[in-house]
């Protein structure tokens, strides 16, 4: 889930935001271990900026919604758009979990004062606490969707082992969960659901109308894993009409698809190699 060696990568861009901004520039202190995800991690948590804009996406969302459900052609399903079975299906919204409906920023606050890097045990115990918020926005817009007859369904890659605190975790904080159907669709619940969400969404899209798509990476509305940044920002631009229509990005500084794209996911370069370009990846504007 998290990416763990890119820390050249925000330290440089911590240098910059400290440089034209009025945020606290975090030092390596015995208090704080300089960490990578240190500045993001707290602009998630004490921003104005980043409530306002969650809020904003979930508001949008809410005033598109009943335009949705009137229009029996709408889909945000890029599938669906080619044909027209969709049409008499009943409406759904596809959620993912992590930075999107579920605030995990703690997790990331522990790791940054315990000097730890990410690890899939603290992780999991993370999701075994089944403790998380909501992010601003989302459990409003959820239950306002619910309440309208749309079904929701949470596809994340969160493992399977620990769906079952999930759906603790989402159900306490209020969020809609059916009781009836398996709405939470994890990564490795079936043989062929893995990181790439492709399957999933397919299942769903098989007995839905999908209204709308949700998440805070790429891959939560079409398939971008392994392209280079290029590739990413021609889908981003051949899709310019359904953000903020159908689909909602939600911001997340602190992981993502974006860091391995920065080296066209490549894994095996050095830390020279990586350095140099990310220097290249720093548009001064200069040269």
């Amino acid at each position: 889930m998290y990416s763990q060696k890119f820390g050249i990568l925000i330290l440089l861009l911590s240098v910059l935001i400290g440089a034209c901004g009025s945020t606290q520039q975090i030092t390596e202190s015995d208090e704080i271990p300089l960490n990578k995800t240190t500045q993001a991690t707290l602009w998630v948590q004490n921003a104005a900026e980043y409530t306002a804009i969650t809020t904003q996406s979930y508001n949008t969302a809410q005033r598109m919604l009943p335009l949705s459900l009137e229009d029996s052609f709408w889909t945000a399903s890029l599938n669906q758009q080619e044909n027209e079975n969709h049409l008499s299906l009943p409406p759904a919204i596809i959620m993912d979990i992590d930075e999107t409906v579920l605030d995990n920023s703690p997790f990331q606050a522990r790791m940054i004062k315990q000097n730890k890097a990410f690890n899939i045990a603290d992780w999991n115990a993370w999701c075994n606490e089944a403790n998380a918020d909501p992010v601003s926005g989302a459990l409003e817009f959820t239950n306002f969707a619910a309440e309208n007859g749309v079904a929701i369904f949470y596809i994340s890659n969160r493992s399977y082992e620990v769906e079952d605190a999930t759906r603790k975790n989402l159900i306490e904080k209020g969020f809609p969960v059916s009781d009836s159907i398996d709405t939470i669709m994890s990564n490795g619940e079936e043989p062929d659901w893995n990181s790439s969400k492709v399957e999933r969404r397919k299942v769903v899209e098989e007995n839905y109308r999908i209204l709308m798509a949700f998440g805070d990476d790429l891959n939560d509305f079409l398939h971008a894993k392994g392209i280079t940044q290029d590739k990413r920002a021609a889908l981003v631009e051949e899709n310019a009409n359904k953000f903020g229509r159908m689909w909602f990005v939600l911001p997340n500084p602190v992981y993502g698809s974006w860091e391995d794209a920065l080296f066209d996911f490549e894994d095996d370069l050095t830390e020279d190699e990586q350095n140099s370009i990310l220097q290249e990846r720093l548009n001064s504007k200069n040269n």
